[in-house]
């Protein structure tokens, strides 16, 4: 279904109202969906690797329309990549490094397609992280937070927030957008590792130096710089990355159960097929301040009605597990406005690394040798898609 695009997402292929209707139905079953009579959709009973199977076409896309990004930029970055031969286990020397410049810019971009998810840019307040290995300077992982969602049930029946002040309690937390490691890092548990340096002081650090005094953009107000919090959701399904994820005995990664299964990435690859039957439809399909991480729900439902087909069939049925990452000892009483100020846990990042390092680090690649065997240009197979013998 992918050819559908050409690999060229400036060719939108228009079509009519019938022929989208029976892409949305063939894409759905593709990927064994059944819908019901009463137009639910029943999900198919897969592991995580069928899970993966059912986002890849929407990966794919996003690596196709970059493919000429890629072959311009690749060389310049696939030296940021290690080896696996280049890799001792006892010195690895894990930086956290904030992307601030495009070269910073460009080397998480390229690793973000490395993702079994596709990727996203992120909404609202925004903090990027190169985790950087300084005995060999290649890149180990990435970690980007973006502004919370303000509704989120599995984090809002936590707590009874002061009326009118949800706002802005919520909006000092802030959602885990992506988090984990790259070849051959990954298969030493480097995901972990990441994980341990979201909660770290140096995180809410620089959440403080970049948001203190800002003024919000659309409501044009001053929140505290406080970072009190962090959620996530795992990609697929229970999380072996953030189950378990402790510190000296203080957990990290606390869960808060499933979500309840609804989502857009099971029909991904048409949306930008949606967009186009809409705005032919006179329906607009802009952006804006206000919209957020909904604009791509809104524009499939409005898409699906106009179709005639039930906006249920966004119901996948994935339930992702929830997280709830603690920065301060007193989240309840501070969001709920008993404490005036939080009182924040002290999470060093060389306390966290030297944690990791013992825990999961050394026993893991004591135990584990396929790592060594990967090398970096195994990459290029994974991001540049062959050429047509036309466009060679």
């Amino acid at each position: 279904m992918l050819s559908l695009l050409k690999h060229d997402t400036t060719k939108v292929i228009r079509v009519d109202a019938e022929e989208l209707k029976k892409l949305v139905l063939d894409r759905l079953k593709e990927v064994g969906f059944v819908i019901a009579e009463n137009g639910t959709l029943c999900p198919p009973l897969v592991d995580k690797d069928g899970l993966r199977q059912i986002h890849r076409p929407a990966s794919e896309l996003e690596i196709a329309a970059r493919q000429d990004w890629l072959r311009q930029h690749l060389p310049e970055y696939l030296p940021f990549f290690a080896d696996g031969e280049e890799i001792i286990p006892e010195c690895v020397d894990p930086a956290l490094v904030e992307v601030t410049t495009e070269q910073q810019h460009n080397l998480f971009r390229v690793a973000r397609l490395l993702w079994s998810i596709p990727f996203s840019k992120g909404y609202g307040r925004r903090l990027r992280f190169l985790i950087i290995d300084r005995a060999n300077h290649k890149l180990i992982g990435l970690l980007a937070l973006q502004s919370p969602p303000l509704s989120f049930p599995a984090r809002d029946r936590l707590f009874r927030y002061p009326p009118g002040k949800k706002t802005e309690l919520v909006n000092q937390t802030m959602d885990i957008q992506t988090l984990g490691s790259v070849p051959p890092y990954d298969r030493l548990l480097g995901g972990k590792l990441v994980a341990l340096v979201a909660a770290s002081n140096e995180i809410r650090q620089v959440y403080w130096r970049k948001y203190s005094g800002r003024v919000t953009e659309m409501e044009q107000r001053v929140l505290p710089p406080h970072l009190v919090a962090l959620t996530t959701t795992s990609a697929f399904g229970r999380s072996s990355l953030y189950n378990r994820l402790s510190y000296n005995g203080t957990v990290i990664a606390e869960s808060l159960g499933y979500t309840e299964g609804y989502g857009t990435f099971h029909l991904m690859e048409l949306y930008p097929l949606f967009r186009e039957f809409l705005e032919s439809q006179g329906i607009s399909t802009r952006g804006g301040f206000g919209t957020g991480p909904r604009r791509k729900w809104q524009t499939m439902v409005r898409a699906l009605d106009q179709l005639g087909l039930s906006s249920d069939l966004l119901r996948h049925g994935v339930k992702r597990e929830v997280f709830l990452f603690r920065l301060v000892n007193n989240l309840e009483d501070y969001l709920e406005g008993r404490d005036a100020e939080p009182v924040y846990r002290n999470l060093p990042f060389s306390e966290l690394i030297a944690w990791w390092r013992e825990r999961w680090l050394l026993p893991r690649a004591e135990r584990v040798d396929g790592w060594r065997a990967w090398r970096k240009e195994e990459i290029k197979s994974l991001l540049l898609m062959e050429q047509d013998e036309g466009a060679k």
